[in-house]
């Protein structure tokens, strides 16, 4: 109920695809906000993508700018996971990747819950 996994990370070119999967428990792929984040060398873990219980499309979606019309987050209720599909990749896009449950929304702003999974390596080169 607090572990989440993620997989799919690896080495990609820019300009290419790659999906990653955080597979956590149906209790808690149900009941919370799921999200991801990254953290690159040297810098702070920011926000990427956010998807509410129920329907993971529409307005249940939300992006940071620099993702926007690249990155898709959905739910696989079937398989228990959060995916992120990420498209048209940018050497920006390298970092380690976490999955998070419980994030809510303030005034615009992201915060993350207080389940992450251990990160998975994102490299893009040009």
């Amino acid at each position: 109920q607090v572990q989440l996994v993620e997989s799919g990370g690896g080495s990609v070119q820019a300009g290419g695809s790659l999906r990653l999967s955080c597979v956590a428990s149906r209790s808690i792929i149900s009941n919370n906000i799921m999200g991801w984040y990254r953290q690159a060398p040297g810098k702070q873990r920011e926000f990427v993508a956010a998807a509410g219980p129920g329907r993971s499309t529409g307005r249940s979606q939300d992006y940071a700018d620099s993702v926007k019309g690249r990155f898709t987050i959905s739910r696989d209720y079937a398989r228990n996971t959060v995916n992120l599909e990420m498209k048209n990749v940018k050497v920006e896009d390298t970092g380690v990747y976490y999955c998070n449950a419980g994030l809510k929304k303030v005034l615009s702003t992201w915060y993350a819950g207080d389940v992450w999974g251990q990160g998975t390596q994102v490299t893009v080169s040009s």
